[in-house]
């Protein structure tokens, strides 16, 4: 028997599993992240666990096939990571690093396009090789599968989605530095800034006037029928929905998965996004499916495990 290690590097803390040859998960943890002093003692605590578990589990290194790791960063073909602001990484050679610390083989990704890979091998993608996953969080990630294999691009950065512009008039800047990024939109942070505009001209009214507001609050309130936040779902779905059908046209997907703590709120979220992207969508994307993602907080594991399965 064969197996792999599949490594999820979040900035508050690190997801780790133990698969099989056959994609079973047998284990799986958490340790801390440790940021402080740029990261360094991250790739050290990681390595640790690893080679803790193979004692634990009695394993031969020569049965382990490697490491699979997801990063919240950009990551050249190298493995190398040349800042990631969650980390406290500067310039970092991840993947030599990682292999000198385990002694084991080590594939690095960026951690939304692992997670992609992930719902297409076992989530809400599954059956699929060409695929894009859409996480909607405190940001708006993205991930592209085609013909089975993540697509990363030249300098790592393929599938970041959430700075695309959908917006050539808005004059607040996003976190990435410039102005009408789709992040600024359909992120929960984004969908909470859409209600608050609305509120301060919105005379009806709404279960949303309150002292604060979440993305989950809007949806909560759609689902009850409140027309203020169906309009601010609607306008969310246009921002989104339209970014989808240009991505369409790019990538020729089979399926959109939509993940992230924003599709909590289910399947009446992709009916926002449905008809809008349908408007827009180039003829021969049209009947794309739209699917919520099924493997929460496991995507990353499984799909940083995957880069050493078949």
């Amino acid at each position: 028997m064969k197996y792999c290690f599949g490594v999820d590097i979040g900035g508050t803390t690190v997801k780790l599993g133990l698969f099989d040859e056959s994609g079973v998960i047998l284990d799986k943890w958490e340790i801390v992240t440790h940021t402080e002093e740029e990261g360094k003692r991250i790739l050290p605590d990681i390595s640790a666990s690893i080679l803790n578990k193979i004692k634990e589990k009695n394993l031969d290194t020569a049965d382990v096939l490697g490491v699979g790791a997801g990063v919240p960063a950009p990551v050249t073909e190298d493995g190398v990571v040349n800042g990631s602001a969650n980390l406290g990484w500067n310039y970092k050679e991840v993947k030599k690093e990682l292999e000198a610390l385990t002694g084991l083989p080590a594939q690095i990704e960026n951690d939304a396009n692992v997670a992609a890979l992930g719902e297409m091998w076992k989530g809400g993608g599954a059956g699929q090789k060409n695929m894009v996953m859409v996480t909607l969080g405190t940001g708006v990630g993205g991930g592209i599968i085609s013909g089975g294999r993540i697509v990363g691009g030249q300098h790592g950065a393929g599938g970041e989605i959430g700075h695309m512009c959908v917006n050539y008039q808005e004059s607040e800047v996003c976190g990435c530095g410039n102005q009408g990024c789709l992040e600024q939109y359909a992120s929960a942070t984004g969908i909470v800034r859409l209600a608050m505009r609305k509120l301060e001209r919105e005379t009806r009214n709404t279960v949303l006037r309150k002292e604060s507001v979440t993305a989950k609050d809007v949806f909560d309130a759609v689902k009850a029928g409140d027309t203020v936040a169906m309009e601010v779902a609607e306008e969310f779905g246009k921002y989104l929905g339209y970014a989808l059908a240009n991505v369409a046209a790019v990538a020729d997907p089979a399926v959109f998965v939509i993940g992230g703590g924003v599709s909590k709120a289910g399947e009446i979220l992709l009916s926002y996004i449905w008809e809008p992207y349908r408007e827009k969508a180039l003829f021969t994307n049209k009947d794309v499916d739209f699917a919520l993602a099924t493997l929460g907080n496991d995507a990353g594991i499984c799909g940083a495990a995957k880069l050493f399965l078949p």
